[in-house]
């Protein structure tokens, strides 16, 4: 077994989500009065939680208005947007064997909020793939490592039998801010070339290639 313990970020890494957030971030903007905002810039944000994705998305905006933003954000994911969220082709199968291996310790680190995970984990019927799991509403939000720490802590890990597994550097940078050894996909939302610049132990270009390497 290459790692005890295996977290996976979410959004652009197990579900193919990230045309959904664009999606409702654009509507939220508008009922907002934000105007348009740029689709590369709303993929940028991805993986943050949403307090610091708005302040990063939308520098120097007014309390008010970022709370506007964020409500209707919420509101047109739950209830407004259809946009469908399907996880990316092999990964219930993929989990699926991860999770007969004795010992195997699965996790998710992600920047939804609780309420939204469990919603995903209920719809989707995937809660109990994992072990744990945490949200940045509940602890930090990435790249700050403490949802992390409070993994390893819970399930009894130690850093060296752990690895993050995600598509963005926020993910990356948390795992390497405490020695924790980090896989970036680049069919999620930032560019190989930023996932490398994070020092990855590896880089998947699809759902095959990551788990037949964490299978390894």
């Amino acid at each position: 077994m290459r790692y005890e313990l295996i977290i996976f970020d979410w959004d652009g890494t197990l579900m193919n989500s990230v045309p959904k957030i664009v999606a409702c971030m654009q509507a939220a903007a508008f009922d907002a009065e934000l105007g348009e905002l740029d689709v590369s810039a709303i993929e940028n944000i991805i993986g943050l939680g949403l307090p610091e994705a708005i302040a990063t998305l939308c520098p120097g905006i007014e309390a008010t208005q970022a709370e506007r933003l964020r409500q209707r954000y919420a509101y047109h994911f739950v209830h407004g947007d259809a946009t469908p969220m399907p996880f990316f082709e092999g990964v219930k199968e993929q989990v699926a064997r991860l999770r007969e291996r004795p010992g195997q310790r699965l996790a998710v680190a992600t920047g939804k909020s609780r309420c939204g995970l469990d919603r995903i984990f209920s719809e989707a019927e995937c809660g109990a793939w994992f072990h744990a799991s945490r949200t940045a509403d509940e602890t930090r939000s990435k790249p700050h490592p403490q949802m992390l720490l409070e993994l390893l802590d819970e399930l009894k890990v130690p850093v060296e039998r752990a690895v993050m597994v995600g598509d963005t550097e926020y993910d990356l940078e948390m795992a390497r801010s405490i020695g924790m050894d980090r896989v970036g996909v680049t069919y999620g939302v930032h560019t190989p070339a930023r996932l490398a610049a994070c020092q990855p132990v590896w880089l998947a270009d699809n759902v095959k290639v990551l788990f037949d390497w964490l299978h390894g």
